[in-house]
């Protein structure tokens, strides 16, 4: 099969328009202006992710050439494989590693990345529901599977999850209500606490419930276990306020990327730390995961709540509300609308 390289496609592209100022917007590109990877896919729907917001707004740590188009996530269907690794038609999954860092991302029509990044959609999901997933999604099953390596048991008592009605903690909650865990959801959004019921939380909490823990060396002990999601001095205050032998899974840095801490949890209580990445695992531990997702782990009947669809040409505005921590849940972009 042919592909002429003048063929356009519809993407966001973020430019720099002055110094430290970032703009976003929908532009026609050419397929010649793609990396020279040989899986080329049609995209049918991609997502947003915290990481797209930086990536949008200049975050340098993120991408570091501009314009660009963001989007760590896609689904879509074969085009064309030099490789000859997939067959054109076959509908693909990719998440995480350079994509829509500092390779052309998935909020496009079309993408192109080295076949070693892509697997089939698994069995069990809808290309709608795995992008209604997504990374977020995936790197909270990974927390959850962390927490569950380390022994992590519903009768132990409940677990904390901070940042639930983010896109990484709204999946945490309703997979750990899934297995049966009691969640502690913790959230600056109350007004959300229905949202939060719905998918699962046993009770719902207001950030400011770790504030007091702030300028203490160790705190009560509260929780089994908890899923950190927004960094910062929030992950510390949950690391003191574990019981005896607890873990947390830390995945984010909405609230920073440093905090001042202590030995004390780790040698009186034995408190683990246990990070988590998603971007760069091995494609088969990745194919691992999502299959989980896909059965055992499954949660479509609460992913209608959690995702909203929006358009291409909305992507912007949404964006800028992850930007700002205005998010609920996870994003869906649908390339048909």
């Amino acid at each position: 099969m042919e592909i002429e390289k003048d063929e356009k496609f519809r993407a966001i592209q973020v430019a720099e328009v002055a110094s430290g100022k970032f703009d976003q917007s929908v532009v026609e590109r050419q397929l010649s202006e793609l990396p020279d990877n040989p899986l080329l896919l049609a995209v049918s729907y991609s997502s947003l992710n915290f990481k797209d917001s930086l990536s949008a707004f200049g975050n340098r740590g993120i991408t570091n050439t501009y314009p660009h188009t963001p989007g760590i996530d896609a689904v879509g269907k074969v085009l064309f494989d030099r490789s000859k690794t997939f067959q054109p038609g076959a509908e693909l999954l990719v998440n995480g590693y350079d994509l829509g860092m500092n390779t052309s991302g998935g909020l496009a029509e079309r993408i192109a990345v080295p076949p070693q990044w892509a697997l089939p959609v698994p069995e069990g999901l809808t290309a709608w529901e795995s992008m209604a997933l997504g990374t977020a999604g995936f790197t909270a099953a990974l927390c959850v599977e962390k927490l569950l390596e380390s022994g992590a048991s519903p009768e132990d008592g409940e677990i904390l999850v901070t940042g639930s009605t983010g896109g990484v903690g709204s999946v945490a909650v309703a997979l750990l209500a899934k297995l049966g865990f009691r969640v502690a959801a913790v959230t600056g959004k109350l007004e959300s606490a229905d949202y939060l019921a719905r998918l699962g939380a046993w009770k719902v909490l207001d950030r400011d419930t770790l504030a007091p823990f702030a300028n203490k060396a160790m705190a009560k002990p509260l929780w089994a276990w908890a899923v950190d999601t927004v960094g910062g001095e929030t992950l510390f205050n949950v690391i003191k306020s574990l019981r005896y032998g607890g873990g947390v899974a830390a995945c984010g840095m909405a609230s920073g990327a440093q905090f001042h801490a202590n030995v004390f949890p780790f040698i009186l209580r034995g408190i683990s730390l246990l990070g988590v990445d998603s971007a760069v695992l091995p494609i088969e531990k990745k194919a691992e995961v999502w299959k989980r997702l896909a059965s055992e782990w499954y949660i479509g009947d609460k992913l209608d709540s959690i995702a909203e669809n929006i358009s291409l040409d909305q992507a912007p505005e949404f964006l800028a509300r992850l930007n700002r921590g205005h998010g609920i849940g996870r994003y869906v972009v649908d390339m048909a609308l």
